[in-house]
Protein backbone atom coordinates (compact mmCIF):
# COMPACT_ATOMS: atom_id res chain seq x y z
CA UNK A 1 0.00 0.00 0.00
CA UNK A 2 1.01 3.58 -0.61
CA UNK A 3 1.74 5.66 2.48
CA UNK A 4 0.40 9.23 2.42
CA UNK A 5 0.84 10.76 5.89
CA UNK A 6 1.08 14.29 4.44
CA UNK A 7 -2.23 13.93 2.60
CA UNK A 8 -4.09 12.43 5.57
CA UNK A 9 -2.62 15.09 7.87
CA UNK A 10 -4.04 17.89 5.70
CA UNK A 11 -7.64 16.59 5.77
CA UNK A 12 -9.99 19.45 6.61
CA UNK A 13 -7.51 22.16 5.65
CA UNK A 14 -7.48 24.42 2.60
CA UNK A 15 -4.31 22.59 1.43
CA UNK A 16 -5.90 19.13 1.29
CA UNK A 17 -6.90 19.12 -2.39
CA UNK A 18 -3.49 20.38 -3.53
CA UNK A 19 -1.70 17.81 -1.35
CA UNK A 20 -3.88 15.01 -2.73
CA UNK A 21 -3.51 16.03 -6.40
CA UNK A 22 0.26 16.43 -6.01
CA UNK A 23 0.56 12.99 -4.36
CA UNK A 24 -1.41 11.31 -7.16
CA UNK A 25 0.63 13.04 -9.87
CA UNK A 26 3.83 11.77 -8.24
CA UNK A 27 2.72 8.12 -8.38
CA UNK A 28 4.15 5.90 -11.06
CA UNK A 29 1.89 4.49 -13.75
CA UNK A 30 2.19 1.04 -12.13
CA UNK A 31 0.70 2.40 -8.88
CA UNK A 32 -2.54 3.45 -10.59
CA UNK A 33 -5.08 1.29 -12.47
CA UNK A 34 -4.57 3.27 -15.69
CA UNK A 35 -3.67 0.30 -17.89
CA UNK A 36 -6.95 -1.43 -16.99
CA UNK A 37 -8.93 1.70 -17.91
CA UNK A 38 -7.53 2.18 -21.41
CA UNK A 39 -10.28 2.57 -24.02
CA UNK A 40 -8.56 4.18 -27.04
CA UNK A 41 -5.01 2.85 -26.88
CA UNK A 42 -2.80 -0.06 -25.86
CA UNK A 43 -0.26 1.20 -23.33
CA UNK A 44 -0.16 3.98 -20.73
CA UNK A 45 2.13 6.85 -21.69
CA UNK A 46 4.59 8.35 -19.22
CA UNK A 47 3.32 11.83 -20.14
CA UNK A 48 2.07 13.99 -17.26
CA UNK A 49 -1.42 13.32 -15.91
CA UNK A 50 -4.12 15.73 -14.82
CA UNK A 51 -5.94 14.81 -11.61
CA UNK A 52 -9.30 16.30 -10.64
CA UNK A 53 -10.80 15.69 -7.22
CA UNK A 54 -14.50 14.99 -7.82
CA UNK A 55 -15.57 14.58 -4.20
CA UNK A 56 -14.50 13.43 -0.77
CA UNK A 57 -16.00 12.14 2.46
CA UNK A 58 -14.56 11.03 5.76
CA UNK A 59 -15.34 8.90 8.77
CA UNK A 60 -13.31 8.49 11.96
CA UNK A 61 -11.38 5.71 10.22
CA UNK A 62 -11.07 6.57 6.55
CA UNK A 63 -11.09 9.32 3.95
CA UNK A 64 -12.64 8.44 0.59
CA UNK A 65 -11.77 10.53 -2.44
CA UNK A 66 -13.28 10.12 -5.89
CA UNK A 67 -10.98 11.48 -8.57
CA UNK A 68 -10.92 11.77 -12.33
CA UNK A 69 -7.61 11.20 -14.07
CA UNK A 70 -6.89 12.50 -17.56
CA UNK A 71 -3.89 10.79 -19.11
CA UNK A 72 -2.50 9.56 -22.40
CA UNK A 73 -2.27 6.11 -23.89
CA UNK A 74 -0.01 5.02 -26.71
CA UNK A 75 -0.85 3.31 -29.96
CA UNK A 76 2.56 2.14 -31.07
CA UNK A 77 3.38 1.90 -34.76
CA UNK A 78 -0.11 2.46 -36.11
CA UNK A 79 -0.25 6.18 -36.83
CA UNK A 80 0.86 6.14 -40.43
CA UNK A 81 0.77 3.34 -42.98
CA UNK A 82 4.25 4.04 -44.34
CA UNK A 83 6.04 4.50 -40.98
CA UNK A 84 5.70 1.58 -38.56
CA UNK A 85 7.44 3.21 -35.59
CA UNK A 86 5.71 6.46 -34.58
CA UNK A 87 4.13 6.69 -31.16
CA UNK A 88 0.69 8.30 -31.17
CA UNK A 89 -0.77 9.44 -27.88
CA UNK A 90 -4.52 9.23 -27.35
CA UNK A 91 -6.50 10.99 -24.63
CA UNK A 92 -7.75 8.66 -21.91
CA UNK A 93 -9.86 9.21 -18.78
CA UNK A 94 -10.86 7.15 -15.78
CA UNK A 95 -12.42 7.61 -12.36
CA UNK A 96 -10.71 6.18 -9.32
CA UNK A 97 -11.60 5.81 -5.64
CA UNK A 98 -8.83 6.46 -3.14
CA UNK A 99 -9.48 5.12 0.35
CA UNK A 100 -7.07 6.51 2.91
CA UNK A 101 -6.80 4.72 6.25
CA UNK A 102 -6.53 7.54 8.79
CA UNK A 103 -4.64 5.44 11.36
CA UNK A 104 -2.07 3.85 9.05
CA UNK A 105 -2.09 6.70 6.46
CA UNK A 106 -2.20 4.02 3.76
CA UNK A 107 -4.05 4.44 0.47
CA UNK A 108 -6.04 1.77 -1.35
CA UNK A 109 -6.83 2.58 -4.98
CA UNK A 110 -9.80 1.17 -6.91
CA UNK A 111 -10.79 1.76 -10.53
CA UNK A 112 -14.42 2.94 -10.76
CA UNK A 113 -14.78 3.43 -14.50
CA UNK A 114 -12.75 3.77 -17.64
Amino acid sequence: MIQWPDVVGKWGSADFELAFVTAVQQLGTADLPLQQALAQSSYVSESPRTVVMLGSTATDYAIQIKAGIFYFGIIAGSCCSDDPTPLCEENEYCEVLFELDRQRTAARITLLSG
